[in-house]
């Protein structure tokens, strides 16, 4: 069975919804990705459904570097979250983006495991009952998100141990992960079933899977493939050039 992929429209230059989302319809792929809903959005999910699309996944609340390490923020966090599954539910996504937050001064990692997953453990018994994955993102602090606390899988790891429910997952994005720790294929396959999504960029610099950058994403993603990985591997690059080459090169390169 073949992996299937979708495109996080966000990262990409501005271009008319109704005929990006024809163009990455006519390439072979399964959904699309957002990082913020907006007024637009009903809109966009019936244009991805009109093109046989689905909307896999959003950011589910705020923000990156002010996240679920706080206890101060869990309230607003739970509730920003519950919203989101609704309209998860709503509009058939799989998963909503949960960030760590940035780094508190005083505060060691266990103390931060500790407040994230608690943080998390508030909203797991509803995301179990509408079936929606809570994806804590690991991202990566060296070059695009200093500070960011979540940025090694075995942070993340232990935070959905802690929470032990089994719609509280890992978003694992191979590029950020390159950067910090490398180990791609051992640590995607060792923990796939902790692995809620998968995103993709070349490195280094996030654009094309081209032979420009250090990834072998056709051998990533068919060790991901042998797995029996039935969750969405999704391209968050920024292409160089063309973008509708860039897209289906990307999936062309991951379609095992």
């Amino acid at each position: 069975m073949a992996i299937r992929q979708s495109v996080c429209i966000s990262i990409l230059p501005d271009m008319d919804p109704d005929e990006l989302l024809r163009e990455i319809a006519a390439i072979g792929y399964h959904g699309v990705e957002i990082w913020i809903r907006d007024d637009n959005f009903p809109d966009l999910c019936e244009t991805a459904s009109r093109h046989g699309l689905q909307m896999v996944g959003m950011i589910g609340h705020d923000s990156l570097l002010d996240g679920l390490n706080k206890p101060q923020n869990h309230d607003r966090i739970e509730a920003e979250l519950r919203a989101s599954i609704d309209c998860a539910v709503a509009h058939g996504l799989r998963g909503l983006i949960c960030f760590s937050g940035a780094r508190v001064e005083g505060m060691g990692d266990d103390e931060a495991v500790a407040n994230t997953a608690a943080g998390l453990a508030r909203v797991a018994p509803y995301a179990e009952e509408k079936g929606i994955n809570l994806n804590l993102e690991l991202l990566n602090s060296i070059v695009d998100h200093p500070g960011y606390q979540c940025d090694h899988t075995a942070w993340g790891l232990e935070v959905v141990a802690r929470v032990g429910s089994p719609r509280v997952k890992l978003l694992y994005d191979i590029y950020h992960m390159q950067i910090m720790e490398g180990n791609i294929i051992r640590n995607l396959t060792e923990n796939i079933e902790t692995i809620g999504h998968i995103h993709t960029a070349g490195n280094p610099g996030r654009n094309d899977l081209d032979d420009n950058q250090e990834l072998n994403y056709r051998g990533i993603c068919r060790a991901v493939n042998a797995t029996g990985y039935d969750g969405f591997i999704g391209h968050e690059f920024m292409p160089k050039n063309d973008l509708v080459a860039a897209l289906r090169q990307g999936f062309e390169t991951c379609h095992i």
